[in-house]
């Protein structure tokens, strides 16, 4: 089953404004969708809809055919910030997630020690996170999120607080983990270099028509290359879109 977004409307009571207006989209099962537009498209007033945070104006949204109508442990969300707590150490930042939802011990053992390994973070499991760097940090918030097992992985941006070089690397281990799981992954980013990179499509919203300008699917085989001439293509195409990149 997929993730279906039926004629979805949001309209903020304050100010009046429509930020999303009819929107349609069908997220497949397995798949990694990125999306993009210039700030204030709603990005992510769409991600918040989709994890139930804020409730539409108009329109539904279908999981597994079931409506959303607010948070559920079918959909794990992960910010910009990494939302770790400072008390606890790497293991068991990533176990906080299943204990809160009753994941049996052996069980959470068994995913915490899985997605460890996948970061490289094995070695840093009983490390306190003041003692880890902005990406460590990122990585261990990565793994939690992926331990949860959700059916639909929402992200918001979460490498833009990272340095170039960092970034650049998290996504390179975040592509490694997501052909390995084939986890279904809902991606907002404000670079389109990193859409192309890691999407099996890339949505591209519009601040105009309040929605979904285009959505293009990035036909190249992974793990992706940035300087290859077809990923190149498929950026400026995706700029344009943006209509010149002004986002």
């Amino acid at each position: 089953m997929a993730l279906i977004l039926k004629n979805v409307c949001k309209t903020f009571g304050d100010t009046g404004k429509e930020t999303i207006k009819n929107l349609n989209l069908e997220i497949h099962p397995g798949e990694f969708l990125c999306v993009v537009g210039k700030s204030g498209c709603g990005k992510s007033t769409l991600l918040n809809l989709i994890a139930g945070l804020e409730k539409p104006t108009g329109g539904e949204i279908l999981l597994n055919g079931q409506k959303v109508n607010g948070p559920g442990a079918d959909r794990t969300v992960m910010f910009q910030e990494n939302a770790l707590f400072p008390w606890l150490n790497v293991i068991q930042n990533v176990k906080f997630g299943m204990e809160v939802t009753g994941v049996p011990k052996e069980e959470q053992e068994k995913r915490a020690q899985k997605y460890l390994e996948m970061m490289q973070l094995e070695d840093y499991k009983e490390y306190a996170i003041h003692q880890l760097s902005g990406g460590m940090r990122q990585r261990v918030a990565l793994a939690r999120a992926f331990t949860m097992d959700s059916e639909i992985l929402l992200m918001d941006e979460p490498f833009s607080a990272l340095d170039k070089q960092t970034s650049n690397h998290l996504r390179k281990e975040l592509q490694e983990i997501w052909m390995k799981t084939r986890k279904t992954i809902f991606f907002i980013t404000h670079s389109v270099e990193e859409a192309v990179y890691l999407g099996d499509r890339v949505a591209v919203m519009s601040p105009e028509t309040a929605g979904i300008r285009d959505v293009i699917s990035i036909d190249l085989e992974r793990p992706r290359h940035v300087y290859d001439e077809r990923f190149i293509e498929y950026r400026h195409r995706i700029l344009d879109e943006i209509q010149g990149g002004d986002y």
